[in-house]
């Protein structure tokens, strides 16, 4: 078994949902495994990870929606406000997703479906630098 680990960065434009599926599979197939587990973390509170449909956008667009409806900005008597109204919305919105995934590496790629894809999701309306931690262990 061998092991390798690294930390990207990402650039946010505020909101949305970012693919980061090919930085993933640069990581992983820089380091010539074939079968393994890949961990991936993202290091914030106020933003996640998602698998989720990569080719029709507005599946989306329609999640976003949908988390705007559970964790409104406005109008919600949250406590948590230090940061802007944005704030405690983004973090209810990241205890609604993910900020861990497990993906099995299977014959030296990431077995996802073949709609399947890997993104950040940026709750906060500003612009952030995001790092996600990656772990792979395998042969």
């Amino acid at each position: 078994m061998r092991q390798a680990a690294t930390i990207l960065s990402f650039e946010t434009r505020g909101q949305g949902f970012y693919p980061i599926t090919s930085s993933l599979e640069g990581f992983v197939s820089g380091q010539r495994m074939k079968t393994g587990l890949l961990t991936i973390f993202c290091r914030h509170t106020s933003a996640s990870l998602l698998i989720q449909e990569n080719a029709d956008p507005s599946v989306l667009r329609d999640l976003q929606k949908f988390l705007e409806r559970l964790a409104p900005e406005n109008g919600a008597p949250y406590e948590h406000d230090s940061e802007g109204p944005d704030d405690m919305p983004a973090h209810l919105r990241v205890a609604l997703t993910q900020t861990q995934l497990a993906l099995p590496l299977i014959g030296g790629a990431l077995a996802l479906g073949t709609w399947q894809g890997v993104f950040l999701v940026e709750h906060r309306r500003r612009p952030h630098r995001r790092e996600v931690a990656l772990h792979l262990i395998g042969e």
